[in-house]
């Protein structure tokens, strides 16, 4: 099978299959065309995979252009932001990265060439005028008092607004198409407005801003863009689109082409409402694990082989749908059981006693069961030790396979013990286990034949590392939270749970954001912001299995 027979079809292959099999393009060209005024979420990567991945697969290119005619809500961080997560998930743009402020001059230069051919004219109308007289999907709008101004008037007016002779909100430029359209989008859209705010790229060189419609056609024209492809709610928008191309003077016709866009169980998807997670500190920042940031995500440890992965799995069609959360987290869990390496950490410690230990020794332990590749690590076996609490109980019906008093149970990768008495404080809580261990069953059953089921991690008590172990959640209660009235109140307070944990002594080296399976606890990184050597911070990415799945059965 050859790789493009191996590669999944949909939509947009088959348009680009038939435009390079018809001659209307020899290549293709796209573009991931982000506006920075956020950092990029899960949703962005679908998009990020699709374009860069269509332009790796045809041998073609694709841009990476800012949309940054904005200012008032954009930040040189968001910049940087973008990209660092588009080269973390394995993708390079083609050439020099591309700002819509690098057409400023271009795209005026467009404004005009309409003006003078009739087609648009300076409004003064005030923005709540302009929206009452935009009419509704009932009504028709209505005509602006302003719109039948002369061509030397506007340009004179246009030169007006650039020169700063307008206050914001005073003025603007409008295209003249109709109000009396059954979409909304072309009833005389504003395609210039006054802002006197610097800009990240261009300072103050400008106080009149394009609008995204006016300035993303023309962009993609001006970089030769052949396939231009955007998510469903610009569906209406193409007519603006295909307009403005129509009605000036430029080689190149793109086309835009629309899929649905990425909808996420237990996330919100709108920057509106993830800013507002932030400047709210409902969340500690865009990055913060539980976030559905592709930051958020890298910080929690997944890799961008799963959320590549993920993006191939959910496909690119033109259906609304909504995603399951445990799709994502199945992507994770199979790349880190193939990849990462095993350790053992306690969570909820109770100390262990092993009373007939004499000496201290250093066991060799496989990093991964079924990879020999991955070596082994030296893990210290000590008189005393950490279990975890769940893991041991005075009494237990069969079912249970750990550690039950006047019973056995094997410490993985090293020996079988017994629990022959328990401490207890005054409450009742048990405080330590007094054990045994049987020193002729390292790597191997005991010699008198006895069977001993149970298996239970450890971590030596006085040689293990204490750290903090962030429990992360899903962020939200409820499946659709942008559904709720108030969204921010379906978070789930249960969505981060710290423990003081302990942890065998080789993860002080552990490399930040790495992916480290803790036995039979789940998948964990060290955290690459918190984290040192002196207070060591682990995250969970995901659990050993989806137990929100039973959750949502119920």
């Amino acid at each position: 099978m050859s790789e493009a027979e191996a590669r999944p079809s949909n939509f947009i292959r088959q348009i680009i299959d038939k435009d390079l099999a018809d001659g209307k393009h020899t290549g293709i060209h796209t573009r991931f065309p982000p506006e920075p005024n956020g950092y990029l979420h899960i949703g962005h990567a679908k998009s990020i995979c699709l374009n860069f991945g269509l332009a790796q697969d045809y041998q073609g290119q694709c841009n990476l252009r800012f949309d940054d005619t904005n200012p008032a809500k954009e930040d040189i961080e968001y910049v940087e932001s973008i990209k660092e997560d588009v080269n973390w998930l394995g993708f390079k743009w083609d050439g020099d990265i591309c700002y819509s402020s690098n057409y400023f001059d271009a795209l005026y230069g467009y404004a005009v060439e309409l003006i003078e051919k009739g087609l648009a004219y300076v409004d003064e109308l005030t923005p709540d005028e302009i929206r009452e007289y935009r009419g509704s999907l009932k009504e028709p709008g209505k005509n602006s008092p302003y719109r039948d101004r002369s061509v030397e008037e506007n340009l004179a007016l246009f030169e007006k607004m650039r020169a700063g002779g307008f206050e914001e909100g005073k003025a603007c430029l409008r295209a003249k198409i109709d109000m009396a359209s059954s979409f909304i989008v072309m009833r005389d859209p504003v395609i210039y407005r006054v802002r006197f705010i610097e800009h990240h790229q261009t300072g103050n060189q400008w106080c009149i801003y394009p609008m995204y419609d006016f300035t993303h056609c023309i962009s993609d024209a001006l970089e030769g863009i052949t396939h231009s492809l955007c998510t469903l709610e610009f569906q209406d928008n193409r007519r603006l689109y295909d307009w403005v191309l129509e009605n000036i003077t430029i080689d190149c016709q793109p086309h835009q082409y629309e899929f649905s866009r990425l909808n996420l169980e237990y996330t919100v998807m709108s920057k509106r409402k993830l800013n507002q997670l932030v400047t709210e500190k409902l969340v500690n920042g865009w990055d913060d694990p539980r976030m559905p940031t592709i930051s958020g995500l890298r910080r929690r440890g997944f890799t961008p082989g799963s959320i590549r992965e993920f993006c191939s799995r959910i496909g690119v069609t033109k259906q609304e749908n909504m995603i399951e959360f445990g799709s994502l987290e199945a992507c994770i869990r199979e790349d880190l059981n193939e990849n990462a390496p095993r350790a053992m950490a306690v969570l909820d410690p109770v100390k262990v006693i092993i009373e007939n230990v004499e000496n201290d020794e250093t066991l060799t332990i496989a990093n991964h069961p079924n990879k020999p590749e991955m070596g082994s690590r030296e893990v210290p076996f000590t008189r005393e030790i950490f279990i975890e609490a769940d893991d041991f109980r005075e009494e237990a019906n069969k079912k249970y396979k750990r550690l039950v008093l006047g019973k056995e149970v094997r410490l993985r990768g090293a020996y079988v013990i017994q629990a022959n008495r328990i401490e207890k404080d005054s409450d009742g809580n048990i405080t330590t286990i007094f054990c045994s261990y049987d020193p002729e069953t390292l790597g191997k059953n005991p010699a008198d034949g006895r069977k001993v089921k149970g298996v239970i991690h450890w971590v030596s008590a006085t040689k293990g590392i204490t750290a903090d172990i962030r429990l992360y959640d899903r962020l939200f209660t409820v499946p659709n939270p942008g559904a709720a009235d108030d969204f921010a109140a379906t978070i789930n307070p249960d969505s981060l749970v710290v423990k003081k944990g302990v942890v065998e002594p080789s993860l002080v080296d552990a490399e930040a954001g790495a992916g480290i399976q803790f036995e039979r606890t789940g998948y964990f990184c060290i955290d690459a912001k918190d984290s040192s050597k002196e207070n060591l911070v682990f995250n969970r990415t995901v659990g050993l299995r989806d137990t929100w799945a039973k959750i949502d059965d119920q």
